[in-house]
């Protein structure tokens, strides 16, 4: 969009006209080349490797949801980032994990963001979490295209949903089919190992801190046995994202507070390799 030049110090006609307080409907009118489902792809030849995010999990407990990720990114058979970050916050009170092509993914993530935020200006009010869902799951529709030639975004999003008191968990496939999960939900390559973690060890009466360590212990499963998926590297310092959301807003937990976590699931492991033993009855 360009400024009107003619009138220093105006702003272009598009942003003066009311219109839809969704911001990509904004983008889809006046500068439809910019959403990232629109981009023309180039001709390939071969396979061409992109960096890729992988495992995310998540977990309610009453008063909230926790929303976790590795920090490892591939590229084929070769580790392409030990330290990217694949959980973010949507807005005070939801977040958004990531996997799937990094790149396409992190400017979703933006776009989400901006979304939420121009919605809450222009209509004077926050969106409700189950709206906020549904906007995410008409974004990744919009990138089928790209999700067809290779490049796909599965996030996770999970909040603190205000109107009923508690934390809720939503998962998407590459359509944009959203469902909502009850309890506990993992995407990415490590994915089935995780959920079988969370599975056995996730109950209705977690404490904060309970859900807090079972994200951990998951990610280690997940880390454990597939290849693509980052556990806590204590040598190099770089632990999971782990992320709470409250009636109190969102909250990333501090490396100190993650340091802490960690080392202990780390301390367990040694007694335990396999991790914590589900009861059998």
């Amino acid at each position: 969009m360009e400024a009107n030049s003619r009138k220093p110090g105006r702003l272009p006609a598009a942003f003066l006209t009311p219109g839809s307080s969704s911001f990509m409907d904004f983008l889809g009118e006046h500068a439809p080349e910019l959403l990232p489902g629109n981009r023309k792809l180039p001709p390939l030849q071969g396979a061409v490797e992109i960096p890729h995010g992988t495992t995310i999990v998540a977990a309610t407990f009453p008063g909230g949801a926790v929303l976790a990720g590795d920090r490892r990114a591939t590229m084929g058979n070769v580790i392409a980032q030990r330290d990217i970050e694949k959980v973010f916050p949507a807005d005070e009170f939801s977040a958004i994990g990531i996997a799937g092509t990094a790149g396409l993914a992190v400017e979703m993530v933006k776009l989400f963001q901006l979304e939420l935020e121009h919605y809450e200006k222009i209509e004077g009010a926050v969106l409700s979490l189950e709206g906020k869902a549904n906007r995410l799951s008409t974004m990744i529709r919009g990138n089928l295209g790209m999700a067809l030639q290779g490049l796909a975004v599965v996030p996770i999003f999970a909040g603190y949903d205000i109107d009923r008191g508690k934390g809720r968990i939503f998962s998407y496939d590459v359509t944009g089919g959203r469902s909502e999960e009850h309890g506990y939900a993992a995407t990415g390559s490590g994915s089935v190992f995780a959920r079988g973690a969370l599975k056995k060890l996730y109950r209705d009466d977690l404490s904060e801190q309970q859900a807090l360590t079972m994200v951990v212990q998951a990610l280690y499963d997940a880390a454990d046995d597939d290849s693509a998926t980052g556990g806590p590297d204590l040598a190099r310092r770089i632990y999971p994202i782990v992320t709470v959301i409250t009636e109190d807003g969102f909250r990333r937990l501090t490396e100190a507070e993650m340091s802490e976590i960690a080392r202990a699931v780390h301390e367990g492991r040694l007694q335990q390799p396999d991790g914590p033993r589900a009861a059998v009855i």
